[in-house]
């Protein structure tokens, strides 16, 4: 690590409340150049179909990840020694027009990408994986399609949202198999949950190969076997991660657009991310914290820990990349 190698701003000179508020108390940039990840903010809750807010996500992730430290406590890695990390401030959005923010996002994800730093996006609304994933695919076009490991209480695979809308939160991942930007024989979904539309909610899902795990497998295998079959799909590929807030129980994340009880507890989820250590990922996203409907700021204090697990997943993958 040199001396300009970037740093968070340490907890034990200036205290963790003061300093102006960014991702891990990292430098903000305005050029990936020289970065290896870039901590991307999207600020965008226009594809939601429940309840809004998701926009506030970026700045609430912010202000409560100045609460992590540097090393992990379980595996030491210190991914600021492993890896050049910034913030690089948010990705614009139009927040009343779905399809120009898509472009946007991706145009400025592909920017960051194309100086070969990794984007690990702060959401936003769950749609934002897909203009990231689109990214991605823009970097490297002649690879095959990805892997992913996705977080969630919802499968995000349905087709059309009221009468036609093919683009919401509840579809990213239906749109990223059909564009060829996932395998969808890679994909695991961890903690699907919650009453559906109808019968065949799950259909689409289920008959391209995704392999779905829902809350009441989980509680069979445990954070280690859900860990061991998430690489199991994957199978050593590159992968995506995603991380809806949703995913975890309601008790722990109110503060998320479309809660569902009876979700993973923080402490199973960062047991199953610490099991994907190995895994190739090439990307990352944590998404739809809401912030308004969590006033005592429980949601994003869960999911900054979320983030710095991942991060530090996706340090050690780019340090062996």
């Amino acid at each position: 690590m040199t001396d300009d190698t970037p740093r968070p701003v340490d907890g034990l000179v200036t205290p963790r409340f003061a300093a102006p508020a960014t991702f891990m108390r990292l430098p903000l940039r305005d050029s990936a150049e020289e970065i290896d990840i870039a901590l991307l903010g999207i600020p965008f809750d226009g594809a939601v179909t429940n309840r809004p807010g998701t926009r506030h996500g970026p700045r609430a992730l912010r202000d409560a990840s100045c609460l992590m430290r540097r090393v992990h406590p379980v595996s030491l890695i210190e991914p600021y020694r492993l890896c050049r990390i910034a913030d690089l401030g948010d990705a614009e959005t139009n927040p009343v027009d779905v399809m120009a923010t898509l472009k946007l996002v991706e145009e400025r994800a592909a920017k960051i990408r194309s100086t070969g730093a990794w984007v690990f996006g702060v959401g936003g609304d769950h749609l934002m994986s897909l203009p990231l994933l689109r990214a991605l695919k823009r970097a490297a076009p002649s690879t095959p399609p990805l892997g992913m490991v996705h977080f969630d209480a919802h499968s995000d695979t349905t087709d059309t949202y009221f009468g036609g809308t093919r683009y919401t939160h509840g579809t990213p991942f239906r749109r990223a198999i059909e564009e060829g930007l996932l395998d969808p024989r890679r994909v695991v979904q961890i903690g699907i949950r919650g009453s559906l539309y109808e019968r065949d909610d799950m259909a689409y899902a289920e008959s391209v190969g995704i392999r779905i795990i829902r809350i009441e497998e989980c509680e069979e295998l445990g954070p280690d076997g859900i860990a061991a079959e998430a690489r199991r799909v994957t199978a050593g590929g590159p992968t995506y991660l995603t991380f809806d807030i949703d995913s975890l129980d309601p008790a722990f994340a109110p503060g998320t657009g479309t809660p569902e009880v009876g979700g993973l507890t923080p402490r199973e989820a960062m047991r199953i991310l610490r099991g994907l250590r190995g895994i190739p990922l090439v990307g990352a996203d944590l998404v739809e914290v809401s912030p308004p409907f969590d006033p005592g700021g429980n949601t994003a204090m869960v999911g900054a820990t979320m983030m710095f697990e991942i991060l530090c997943l996706l340090a050690e993958a780019r340090a062996a990349y």
